[in-house]
């Protein structure tokens, strides 16, 4: 197996030739981009949910919360609870829904929940006082998603200001989340969160934040940071804001390299079912990656990988575990040779939002997609400062 040199030393815990490489200084720097563009005055809550979109959570998290970040967001308690068992001091905040029976071991572990009804509010007032604990929480409020949260009415108001009302449980702030569905309905939902938040400090009760903006609507509306923002992929590099003047650095790039090269015949089928047939003699290189790591079957339709600096297109359906690309136009192509399956960016790599665009889905879920399978080796100052395997349970 043939390996950059710096990766040598790194043998005994990275045992295959297909790894991500994930950049912490970029991290850093898309850190310090949010800050800047929100002032010192407006909360990072940084989402780190799926694993910290495939990059490791529990790895990228002091990154994060050293370049800027006031606290962490996930979806589930049990993303909180692998980040509290290595961070005692972190604020932790869930954002989706935690059933009654687990209510508890948020509290014994000083983890913020999202509420959106009355009766989780006064159990967990109860289990505060049963631990001596004051439970933080958010409320979640719906202004057009129709996922969870309170709706927008009256008697939604007046349950939320009877949760204010409570003694033994501490409420932090309220949130939603826009539709992302245009500039007017945007506005709409951002105007509708910020009139029910009036009506409740109205009440007379303080709500230290506000949320509505996510990445693209905190880098797109600026006059809706509020009190909080909630960047997600935006930290990960996955989109291109250069037109607004501002740059978030990619942090991801997943690498193997070619295992075998085999001369096709014309005409001759490769892969599964044949969908891709040689037009000419070809070359055709194997690369040990496949869908089980994260590399999406339906590449093969429009997509590429980089060899030595040049575009070599997938030849045939993403097999589970291998695929093969097209090389007869980089004779150059030999075995062991670094291929560069989504790039970080400077070369003519396929980037994440590029991957995202040609498969008609998310850059969250392209990053999401990146499997356990697949170590994640971390690199800082130019230099690998650890390797994650998941299956080797090494670190």
């Amino acid at each position: 197996m043939t390996l950059p040199n710096r990766l040598v030393c790194f043998m005994n815990t990275l045992l295959r030739n297909t790894y991500v490489e994930i950049n912490l200084d970029s991290i850093a720097h898309n850190v310090r981009t949010v800050r800047r563009l929100v002032g010192a005055d407006v909360a990072i809550a940084a989402v780190v949910k799926g694993d910290g979109y495939g990059c490791g959570a529990v790895q990228i998290a002091p990154t994060i919360m050293e370049n800027g970040a006031d606290c962490l967001m996930v979806a589930t308690l049990t993303e909180a609870l692998e980040l509290r068992r290595q961070y005692k001091e972190y604020t932790l905040i869930v954002m989706g829904y935690t059933a009654d029976a687990f209510l508890e071991t948020a509290v014994l572990n000083d983890i913020a929940l999202t509420l959106f009804t009355i009766g989780q509010a006064e159990l967990l007032c109860k289990l505060g006082r049963k631990n001596s604990k004051k439970p933080v929480v958010y409320i979640k409020y719906d202004t057009g998603m129709h996922r969870i949260g309170y709706e927008d009415c009256q008697e939604s108001i007046d349950e939320i200001l009877k949760i204010l009302a409570l003694k033994d449980i501490v409420v932090e702030g309220i949130f939603s989340h826009l539709a992302q569905a245009g500039p007017v309905e945007d506005a709409s939902q951002a105007e509708t969160l910020t009139k029910a938040a009036q009506k409740l400090r109205a009440g007379g009760y303080k709500l230290r934040y506000v949320s509505i903006c996510e990445s693209i609507g905190l880098v797109q509306y600026p006059q809706y940071h509020l009190d909080m923002v909630r960047p997600g992929t935006i930290l990960y590099g996955t989109k291109n804001f250069d037109n607004f003047g501002i740059h978030f650095e990619p942090v991801i790039s997943f690498k193997t390299m070619i295992v075998q090269l085999k001369i096709v015949p014309k005409n001759h089928g490769v892969g599964y079912k044949y969908e891709w047939k040689s037009n000419s003699d070809s070359v055709i290189g194997t690369l040990p990656v496949g869908f089980a790591d994260g590399f999406p079957r339906h590449m093969h339709q429009n997509g590429y990988v980089l060899v030595r600096g040049k575009r070599a297109p997938i030849a045939g359906y993403v097999c589970m575990d291998q695929c093969m690309i097209d090389l007869t136009d980089i004779p150059q192509a030999k075995v062991g040779d670094e291929v560069i399956l989504y790039g970080c960016g400077g070369d003519a790599a396929m980037d994440i939002e590029v991957a995202a665009d040609m498969l008609g889905t998310t850059k969250g879920e392209i990053l999401c997609h990146i499997t356990r399978r697949t170590p994640r080796v971390y690199t800082k100052d130019g230099k690998i400062v650890y390797v994650r395997d998941d299956l080797l349970k090494s670190e």
